[in-house]
């Protein structure tokens, strides 16, 4: 069983989204890993209002057009670190859960991710990824369109 030692190791978020927000930023993940998980699980989903988003957020965190087009395509892009690829395969294995049999994420995928990261930053990705998976969900089913303002 995985258990983060220490239980997730963010600041008290008060249980908003945007105190969750907050600690996430503070989790001492870069905020373009952040950016990138928060745009794959988009793109999984099919949020076009998220991955609209997700862009112009990569963007400002200094992203290349070049990495943000072949983030759907990672593993075979050579435009990505270990860590993000660690990221990024994490990412997919929580957004997909419905996906499997046994364990939702695989030991491997767990495994890696805690190679790149400490605990602190574990909790700070899968708090990405959850919040993400939410309002996706939230966003496809009241249809919000790509490039409104929120």
């Amino acid at each position: 069983m995985r258990v983060l030692r220490h239980g997730p190791s963010l600041p008290d978020t008060g249980g908003r989204s945007g105190g969750q927000a907050q600690a996430m930023c503070q989790g001492g993940v870069s905020p373009q890993t952040l950016e990138l998980v928060h745009l794959r699980a988009s793109q999984i989903n099919g949020c076009s209002a998220c991955v609209f988003a997700g862009v112009a957020g990569a963007k400002k965190h200094g992203e290349s057009d070049e990495r943000l087009h072949a983030v759907a395509a990672w593993r075979e892009a050579p435009f990505f670190s270990d860590e993000e690829r660690a990221a990024l395969a994490l990412t997919e294995a929580v957004t997909r859960i419905a996906d499997r049999s046994g364990k939702a994420v695989p030991d491997d995928v767990w495994n890696e991710a805690a190679d790149h990261f400490d605990e602190e930053q574990l909790s700070a990705i899968i708090l990405m990824i959850s919040l993400t998976n939410s309002f996706n969900r939230i966003n496809t089913t009241i249809e919000e369109p790509a490039g409104t303002t929120w």
